[in-house]
């Protein structure tokens, strides 16, 4: 990859980048690489492309490496003022635009577009400039630049006014409202949105569902989409990687725990998911606790086996809900548990070898978001299940357009018929779920991140 100070051909830009730091007790810097498509996709398009990452600094660690001047290859970081970054992810991208596109909002009481959210809006503006400047800034003439997500939804506009000649693309890794709902915003907002939106060539989104709401947003409240070329990638699952790594030691090693806190002779219900307030996590739980009142014969041979990963603890309405989750959880347990019996095995904290092992060990996949651009762990799950795995799918979750067919699929709000869903999955047979579970992994596979990467790029440049 590019040095950041060369004209870079290819340019990613999001909020999180593929690397961060951490200042030790002895001042010494240390960078952590992650992963996701985005990364694999720019592994895939090699070293010859002259690719850079722009991405923000995000903790103390980073604005540290910024300041001396510490970079990885490929990636440029942007030290945006905190209160700034603080105002326009917390107070606009996650607290705004991600409720309005998940359609979270208790309407009666919120939102509430006063001068506080004007304050947060101007934050979100000079935030998407800085990421248009550093853009224009380092890209070579004639340039591909793929823009990422919800973070940065103004920037393609922005940057096309600074740097005509490059060829704008942008993915929303989220859905996207209805048009009814995504007027909830101020009028100038929201089309200031979709303007800055319309700065691109193209637009991605992982279903036809998403697209097609921004496209009746931009016909209604601008006339058109300005000849903004609109196009889908559905994200997969990266099949090698993960049966790869859900064989390793350390998976191993935590298949065997959770198998003894199961206990011998049990079927599995896995959840995995952030404690965010799409996934719907307590309705979840509430479903199966309906089913243990509903079929007693299931008591003391199955187990639900949840992982709820704290997600933006720093927001408070996500610290109520965590401990939502962990509440419901145990009144289950009290309420059902006997000496050697625990109805919900809960887990808090984050381990991917837990989860990978858990993927193995699941009966019973339960995935049943309020809203879901896509959902990973949907695709995943089939992937890398031991003996297969019933898929229970809300039809809210993106995924449900590729794997509906062979899913049980839920209304994510009816709790009744999830449990019943959950009660037919438990009984499927294991020869027609074996075959599910074979299907499912072909869909969810189709176009893997390298691919899903390459293919918005190459749809682009065409």
């Amino acid at each position: 990859m590019v040095s950041v100070h060369a004209a870079a051909r290819v340019l990613v830009a999001s909020n999180r980048g593929p690397v961060s730091y951490a200042v030790g007790d002895d001042g010494e810097l240390t960078a952590a690489r992650g992963g996701g498509g985005l990364v694999s996709g720019l592994s895939a398009i090699g070293d010859e492309a002259d690719a850079l990452w722009v991405c923000s600094a995000l903790g103390d660690g980073d604005r540290e490496a910024v300041r001396r001047g510490v970079s990885e290859p490929g990636v440029r970081m942007l030290d945006i003022d905190a209160k700034t970054h603080a105002a326009a992810y917390n107070g606009i991208a996650n607290s705004v635009l991600w409720f309005v596109h998940h359609m979270l909002y208790q309407t009666p009481l919120e939102p509430e577009f006063g001068p506080e959210f004007r304050t947060q809006w101007a934050a979100y503006e000079q935030y998407n400039q800085a990421f248009a400047q550093a853009l224009a800034d380092s890209a070579a003439p004639g340039a591909t630049v793929l823009v990422q997500d919800y973070h940065l939804a103004l920037v393609p506009g922005m940057l096309r006014e600074l740097r005509g000649d490059l060829r704008i693309g942008h993915f929303s890794h989220t859905p996207w409202a209805p048009v009814d709902y995504f007027r909830m915003l101020p009028d100038d907002v929201a089309e200031q949105l979709l303007r800055g939106m319309l700065g691109a060539d193209r637009l991605g989104f992982l279903t036809g569902r998403w697209a097609d709401a921004f496209t009746e947003c931009c016909v209604r409240l601008l006339g058109g989409t300005s000849g903004t070329r609109v196009g889908v990638h559905g994200l997969g699952a990266d099949a090698d990687f993960l049966r790869e790594r859900s064989r390793r030691a350390d998976v191993e090693e935590r298949l065997a725990a959770l198998r003894e806190q199961v206990g011998p002779g049990r079927q599995v219900i896995v959840r995995v998911d952030r404690t965010e307030l799409s996934k719907n996590i307590v309705r979840g739980l509430r479903a199966y606790e309906l089913l243990l009142d509903e079929h007693p014969e299931w008591h003391e041979r199955v187990v639900h086996v949840a992982f709820a990963y704290p997600s933006r603890q720093d927001l408070a309405v996500y610290r109520d809900y965590t401990a939502e989750v962990s509440r419901v959880a145990d009144a289950i347990n009290a309420r059902f548990g006997t000496a050697g019996w625990t109805p919900v095995v809960l887990h808090v904290k984050d381990d991917f070898a837990r989860s990978l092992a858990a993927y193995r060990l699941a009966d019973v996949a339960l995935v049943n978001p309020i809203r879901d651009g896509m959902n990973l762990v949907a695709k995943e799950v089939p992937v890398v299940s031991d003996e297969g795995c019933a898929l229970v799918l809300s039809r809210e979750a993106g995924a449900y357009e590729e794997l509906g067919e062979d899913a049980i699929g839920v209304n994510p709000y009816d709790v009744t018929g999830t449990a019943a869903a959950l009660h037919e999955a438990l009984l499927l047979p294991a020869a027609e779920r074996a075959e599910r579970t074979k299907r499912l992994a072909v869909a969810a596979t189709a176009l893997p991140p390298a691919r899903w990467f390459l293919d918005q790029l190459a749809a682009l440049e065409a």
